[in-house]
């Protein structure tokens, strides 16, 4: 059994997170209009998770819940043949498409601002293409201007935010002399220079402490960014876009986060075909369809991880955010299961798929009892012991 020392060692020297901490975290598709936005949506929408399949819960027709495929869950339905199966899932909501001063309520522009408001993070859709027939709402295809419009939309509009906070803070601050007030106050004017300098929140080097604040604000550029460049078949095919080189040295300047180039014209075509006819088109065009990428690359991108339970009932994933404590994921089953957190019994996947049997790993010494202070990890297999007053063990 590995030390638990190192466990603890290492957890809290990763980097706070920003955003919010709960395991339903949603991505928003973001873009200027006519760009290949809705195309995509609905194209992950007929891949989507029959709404039936969450009961007491209403699916707006803008949103989509999309399984993330994963080896290891089907591995696990393979050795287990359990009665039930439940993937984990990406949530993704189209957002109408913003045009310049939106901070301002251009176009749908406070709409659409609260709308990003209230997802996790972002998926921003880049046009790469020209087609005479789908006209640009600048005129001239340009997607380094296209991201100059939307980025510096978001961050005015949250520079409008924090200097209200801070007209708000100094209000307060004449009332009452709670330090809480001054430390808010003194962290809102960084923020506020920071922004004022042309950068996104995300890419400050914030403290723990500021990072509890800033995820009261639900900051628009505090956002984790997935940039994915919509281009024609051909250009996706070989690999090649004029545009692509441009796109890259942009986002490498402001913050590097992933780009993935895909072709939203080729995705729909292969959504509308056979599974096998798709198969063979793209084993004969040497091409392969972006959108396995485009949800596991998201799902990462929000924070979110997962744990499974595995057994001849059910193969389960359940979704928790990144640097969640066993008890908190416990509760991620029942609430019950995090009130009366006894342990968690944990082994890891590559162990299980290695030794073949739960049997075997518990022999070889890697079937593991873990504490509440234990950061649980993506794939970890876990069964949890509880107890609460009337109740039992699980």
């Amino acid at each position: 059994m590995p030390p638990k020392a190192s466990k603890s060692k290492d957890a809290p020297t990763e980097r706070p997170i920003l955003g919010r901490f709960s395991s339903h975290l949603k991505i928003g598709i973001v873009g200027l209009p006519n760009v290949g936005k809705s195309t995509l949506f609905n194209t992950l929408t007929k891949l989507a998770i029959p709404a039936e399949n969450f009961p007491f819960c209403t699916i707006e027709p803008n949103e989509a819940r999309i399984n993330v495929p994963d080896e290891r869950f089907d591995w696990l339905c393979q050795l287990y043949k359990p009665k039930s199966e439940v993937s984990a899932f990406l949530e993704i909501h189209d957002i109408a498409g913003l045009v310049r001063g939106a901070h301002q309520g251009q176009g749908l522009g406070n709409s659409f601002l609260s709308h990003i408001r209230a997802v996790d993070g972002i998926f921003h859709v880049l046009r790469a293409f020209e087609d005479p027939e789908i006209i640009h709402v600048d005129d001239i295809v340009d997607p380094v201007r296209d991201l100059e419009t939307i980025t510096e939309e978001l961050r005015l509009k949250d520079l409008e935010y924090m200097q209200n906070k801070v007209e708000d803070l100094e209000k307060a601050m004449k009332r009452s002399n709670d330090k809480q007030l001054k430390i808010e106050h003194e962290l809102c004017h960084r923020v506020k220079a920071w922004l004022e300098d042309g950068k996104d929140v995300r890419l400050g080097d914030w403290k723990a402490a500021d990072v509890e604040i800033l995820n009261t604000f639900q900051l628009l550029t505090a956002k984790p960014v997935v940039y994915l460049v919509n281009m024609t078949e051909k250009d996706y095919q070989r690999k090649k876009n004029k545009f692509l080189p441009k796109i890259h040295a942009w986002v490498q300047e402001h913050g590097g986060e992933t780009i993935i180039p895909f072709s939203c014209a080729l995705e729909k075509m292969l959504v509308d075909m056979p599974e096998d006819e798709a198969a063979k088109y793209c084993e004969q065009n040497n091409i392969q369809s972006a959108i396995t990428k485009i949800v596991k690359t998201g799902f990462s991108a929000i924070n979110l991880i997962y744990f499974f339970t595995a057994g001849p009932d059910e193969v389960k994933c359940w979704q928790i955010r990144r640097q969640t404590k066993a008890p908190q994921a416990a509760g991620a089953i029942h609430s019950d299961f995090e009130r009366g957190f006894i342990c968690a019994e944990v082994m890891k996947f590559e162990d299980l798929k290695e030794l073949g049997s739960e049997s075997a790993v518990k022999a070889a010494g890697k079937y593991r009892q873990e504490g509440k202070t234990y950061v649980v990890q993506d794939g970890d297999i876990i069964f949890f012991k509880f107890n609460v007053s009337g109740g039992g063990k699980k």
